[in-house]
């Protein structure tokens, strides 16, 4: 088998695994209604590719996906004021600044919506420490904690009301099933006309 035939293959696999998260697809649109029919708010973070994806989810949620007519919901990437971004981790920290920003902008009620390939540690290398920090702020606060992991599912899988753990190593496999994953949710709110 080639690089491109088993890249491909597994890729494709890790993705049809995700039919196996089907109530918690469901949960997270019903969620998302929710959210909106009470004028809340849905923040999203996430690091590196997970940020893009996080902004890209956000973009489709607020704007459109495919019914140019679906209501729009607010969503907001938590990364996408770089004044704040670059000030606050210059003065203080990365590892901080997404909670931060739960701390600013999110109420009881709205959702924290994270993004994470390996679900965050607080030991060890503290990979993603800053959205675990930004769950706890948002626990806090009483929003609702809806994450996307991969790999062992990390802290966030613990603390989340809803999490998809996606079933493989590979963090481009991950990422990919992620972005399927918003993307079904986006043809589900479609399919609503809301």
């Amino acid at each position: 088998m080639t690089t491109i035939e088993k890249y491909f293959s597994e890729s494709s696999k890790t993705i049809l695994s995700l039919k196996n998260f089907k109530k918690e697809i469901n949960e997270i649109v019903e969620s998302i209604l929710k959210c909106t029919k009470n004028k809340k708010k849905i923040l999203i973070a996430g690091n590196g590719g997970s940020c893009a994806d996080a902004e890209h989810f956000a973009g489709e949620l607020s704007c459109t996906f495919n019914k140019r007519d679906r209501k729009s919901f607010s969503a907001i990437p938590l990364t996408s004021h770089s004044a704040a971004l670059t000030a606050w981790s210059n003065d203080f920290g990365f590892e901080s600044f997404f909670k931060r920003q739960v701390n600013a902008h999110g109420n009881e009620d709205d959702i924290l919506f994270l993004l994470s390939t390996g679900g965050g540690n607080l030991t060890g290398s503290k990979a993603s420490a800053n959205l675990v920090y930004a769950a706890e702020e948002g626990i806090n606060k009483k929003m609702k904690i809806i994450s996307l992991v991969g790999k062992g599912g990390g802290e966030l899988q613990k603390i989340s009301d809803i999490c998809i753990n996606v079933e493989s190593q590979n963090t481009a496999y991950i990422q990919e099933a992620h972005m399927s994953i918003l993307h079904c949710i986006c043809e589900m709110l479609d399919n609503l006309k809301v």
